[in-house]
């Protein structure tokens, strides 16, 4: 069983109410725009970190991280990129590929609201964690976190940090 925290749009911005989770995960992943790799530097220093760049990172993020990221963890197979668009809306420069190869977990940000939607036609959950950091449109921080284990993706929670 693995312990994950999902977050996106960091926008270089962490604290101690992020930390706080990321050290009661077993990994975390970031759905890009990171902003300044001393983010990344930081939730390393606590747990692994699996990450894609997002529009807004520089050329040191986009040389440790891809656009996209498929593994399989847990018998569940996955696929990270920072615009990835939601079910029926999925962004044009990945939706052939989505619909001929979908993964069970489907995760992306860039939008800055959290969405957990099962798409029922591609037989995938999408999840976008919303937005962690200060710099955007959204009034409220957030991240999710979720436990993935023999297949099966189980106790998700919503995490609504303080207002920005």
């Amino acid at each position: 069983m693995k312990k994950i925290l999902l977050l996106s749009d960091t926008h270089s911005f962490v604290d101690e109410q992020i930390l706080k989770f990321v050290k009661q995960a077993d990994e975390v992943w970031h759905a890009g725009d990171i902003g300044n790799i001393d983010v990344i530097d930081t939730l390393k220093k606590l747990k692994p970190v699996r990450a894609v760049f997002g529009n807004i990172d520089d050329h040191i993020i986009r040389s440790e991280f891809p656009l996209d990221l498929q593994f399989i963890i847990e018998d569940v197979p996955v696929w990270i990129t920072h615009i990835g668009g939601y079910p029926n809306k999925y962004d044009v420069r990945i939706r052939e590929e989505l619909a001929k190869n979908p993964p069970k977990l489907f995760i992306c940000g860039h939008s800055h609201i959290l969405k957990v939607i099962y798409d029922k036609k591609l037989n995938l959950l999408h999840m976008n964690p919303g937005a962690a950091g200060k710099h955007g449109f959204h009034n409220i921080r957030t991240m999710l976190r979720f436990e993935i284990n023999d297949g099966n993706i189980s106790n998700l929670e919503i995490i609504e940090l303080e207002k920005r």
